[in-house]
């Protein structure tokens, strides 16, 4: 389970990676479960327009702010909110589109794209949890397919968001972390070239985008002890 990654703090890679401006406030560097964080989404259409049957593009990109741990629209109040999200900061692809707590989302085509410098995983090939710190190989932002939601109830507002993540016992690198005799998971890191049509294109469709990322364009570097 991926619970743990590192927020892009440059402002100029926002442009730059994701086509929209950087966040006015700057979000912690180091992101937990019911931490805030941002994550690009469709902006609202306008209205009036006339949408295409299956659009190449939306209407623009916007910076949504969430919570880094999913609130189903079901959860009947918000401490049990609290109590639920630290355990759905991840979505497993071969499910979303039949989980009670991911469903609703994805079906509504709530998808985004949660940017991240790196993401950890514990390597326990030493009998011990060594934290590593996995980025992409040209130091360019990751872009990791996400679904977000927005849970309100009795005047309380939650809107959150978690990792889409796809089976990673094959992969060359990944393989290594997390225990040993469980199923490895790694989240969904899509290809710039990707983006919109991730955005855009129809749920039945965004399965097709849920498969893991090279091995060769990652590298994977214990954390040095402070």
């Amino acid at each position: 389970m991926t619970a743990h990654f590192e927020s892009v703090q440059n402002a100029a890679m926002y442009p730059d990676a994701f086509d929209v401006a950087a966040p006015e406030v700057k979000f912690e560097r180091d992101l937990w479960p019911r931490k805030l964080a941002v994550f690009v989404r469709n902006a609202p259409a306008v209205e009036g327009a006339v949408p295409e049957a299956e659009p190449s593009a939306g209407p623009g990109r916007e910076l949504g702010v969430g919570q880094f741990g999913f609130v189903p629209r079901w959860v009947k109040s918000a401490s049990d909110a609290k109590l639920r999200s630290t355990k759905m900061v991840n979505a497993r692809s071969e499910t979303v589109t039949t989980s009670n707590n991911f469903r609703d989302a994805w079906l509504a085509g709530q998808r985004c794209i949660v940017p991240m410098m790196a993401f950890f995983e514990d390597d326990w090939r030493s009998g011990k949890a060594v934290p590593t710190r996995i980025t992409r190989v040209d130091g360019k932002p990751m872009g990791v397919a996400s679904i977000w939601e927005r849970w309100a109830k009795d005047g309380a507002e939650i809107i959150s968001f978690t990792l889409l993540t796809v089976n990673a016992n094959s992969h060359a690198l990944l393989h290594r972390y997390q225990q040993n005799g469980n199923e490895k998971r790694m989240p969904v890191i899509l290809g710039e070239g990707a983006y919109d049509a991730w955005l855009n294109t129809k749920p039945e469709k965004a399965r097709e985008f849920m498969r893991a990322y090279s091995a060769h364009l990652l590298t994977a570097n214990p954390v040095e002890k402070q």
